[in-house]
């Protein structure tokens, strides 16, 4: 038979609201943290030539149908050349570790985001160890007992009450959109999202090699076959290979 409780009043006001208050207080600060630590990656003078020079290629190939075919082969062949932009750049080079999942920012934005919900909950738990803090207004079936009555051991307990630990849990997934709402969608405060993203971000994803992209575009520009999209020279097919 589950037990029926009546919470005493000062538990709202003394575990209930200091949780939610506390939770919400560390997400706007966690957010403000990661922006003053975030250092904003600019674009080197070599990296932008670079990308305007595959955007130029890449743009040969999808609309040079509309050039003579004189005209053309004249432009592809300034990309082609062995003195080329794209030739000298599309050798594989060793990649930089710091650009890479070793970034210490990254760290930084790991223990940013992690290490405060982790000594959060175990104030929380050696605080409030065993405490009640509301009831959900609906009935749960058992299944939720575990989730919702971390702490508290009392197979008797009706699964709708939520202990002191649990409701931690809740506000650091549930405020998400009160977030959202105050600091934009792109906010950091949410460390669950933010571990998410991090996580995803160092999982083995292959680092980038920008010559690895310009060899791509060199390859792809040789073995275009351009046909000219006007005139008789419509059916005529031209390729350096």
């Amino acid at each position: 038979m589950a037990v029926d409780l009546v919470l005493d009043p000062a538990i709202r006001t003394w575990v209930f609201l200091p949780i939610v208050i506390l939770v919400f207080t560390v997400g706007i600060m966690r957010h403000y943290a990661v922006l003053l630590l975030r250092r904003e990656k600019k674009a080197t003078a070599e990296q932008i030539q670079q990308r305007h020079y595959v955007a130029r290629s890449r743009l040969l190939r999808v609309n040079g149908n509309i050039l003579p075919p004189k005209s053309f082969e004249m432009r592809r062949q300034f990309h082609l050349d062995d003195n080329g932009f794209l030739a000298n750049n599309s050798q594989p080079r060793e990649m930089n570790l710091l650009d890479g999942p070793l970034n210490p920012e990254m760290f930084i934005g790991q223990v940013v985001n992690s290490l405060p919900t982790i000594l959060i909950g175990s104030w929380i738990n050696s605080t409030f160890s065993g405490f009640l803090t509301t009831r959900m207004p609906f009935p749960l079936t058992r299944k939720f007992a575990e989730m919702l009555q971390r702490g508290v051991t009392l197979t008797s307990l009706d699964a709708s009450w939520v202990s002191s630990l649990s409701w931690y849990f809740l506000n650091v997934f549930g405020l998400q959109s009160v977030y959202a709402l105050l600091l934009g969608e792109e906010n950091a405060a949410d460390s669950m999202k933010a571990m998410e993203e991090q996580t995803k971000m160092g999982a083995g994803l292959p680092m980038q090699d920008e010559n690895a992209v310009i060899r791509a575009e060199w390859e792809a520009l040789k073995i275009h076959k351009y046909q000219f999209k006007f005139g008789k020279g419509a059916r005529k097919n031209t390729s350096v290979l």
